[in-house]
């Protein structure tokens, strides 16, 4: 091989080296992030359990409580940009693959697709809250707001029941997909497990399978009330992540249910924290 063709391979191997730290990078300040705002969530629901809930239990809620800590605006902003790099990982997983035997297949860079858009969304609104000096500004309502006003714009679309049936019936299931493949710890080869101590594991399978269980019944319970609204032609009845979550306490077993929910949903946001330290990215 010639020298020029050492030097050129040289340079591809140092900019797929640089591409992949950055990457790594952005990867696990996006995880944390994301661990973040489910720990706020999930401690925003607890407290409307027992009763002393002032604040919504979604996005909105978990960024005005983090807003009125000590160096509130440092951590919006840094929580945007966690958030942006999350994006950006998935990006790069939609154009190159992610890891896994399948992870070039076109499954699962469509679902990099969707998961790059959705956190183009979520990053957006988080800075957005931050420009705004936890204003609320730059379209950042309430999950439930957000929710009925979607519904309600697509209910008035041609064949919009149909659309708002199918697009509620199809996170239902997503939510137990999410549910099933926590619960058989399918979550097992995204991580290190080589460089964790049996006691992390154990700790991990706790926060993994109690955390996705609550998720995925969190994304199925509001699928369905997605499903209702269609079916009633009442986008009322759709509702977001809070409404979801107080709904549970109108059920038999009442508050403590919701308790259960919010405390996987805060097991959820350590499982991250562990995904952003020992995962495969």
């Amino acid at each position: 091989m010639n020298p020029t063709a050492i030097a050129r391979e040289g340079r591809i191997g140092a900019q797929r080296a640089a591409r992949g730290s950055v990457t790594e990078g952005a990867a696990r300040a996006g995880l944390t992030a994301r661990g973040v705002i489910y720990l706020l969530v999930g401690v925003l629901a607890l407290q409307i359990a027992f009763g002393d809930g002032k604040r919504q239990a979604d996005r909105g809620g978990a960024l005005a409580e983090l807003s009125e800590k000590p160096f509130g605006a440092v951590l919006l902003w840094a929580l945007g940009a966690g958030l942006a790099g999350m994006a950006l990982w998935r990006l790069s997983e939609a154009l190159f693959g992610s890891v896994g035997p399948e992870g070039r297949t076109a499954k699962k860079r469509l679902l990099a697709l969707t998961r790059f858009v959705f956190y183009c969304f979520v990053a957006y609104s988080v800075l957005s809250f931050a420009a705004g000096g936890g204003s609320g500004g730059g379209g950042n309502g309430s999950s439930d707001e957000q929710s009925k006003d979607v519904t309600a714009k697509a209910l008035e679309m041609p064949a919009g029941q149909w659309l708002v049936a199918l697009a509620g019936a199809g996170v239902a299931v997503a939510g137990v997909w999410i549910g099933a493949r926590a619960v058989m710890r399918a979550y097992r080869d995204k991580f290190k497990l080589g460089e964790m101590s049996p006691r992390t594991r154990r700790l991990v399978d706790v926060t993994g399978v109690g955390g996705g269980a609550a998720r995925g019944l969190v994304f199925a319970t509001a699928g369905a009330f997605a499903v209702r609204a269609a079916v009633d032609y009442e986008p009322d009845k759709a509702k977001g992540l809070d409404d979801t979550l107080r709904s549970f306490a109108d059920l038999p077993a009442g508050p403590w249910l919701l308790a259960c929910v919010a405390a996987g949903l805060v097991l959820f946001g350590l499982f991250s924290f562990a995904m952003a330290r020992w995962g495969r990215v």
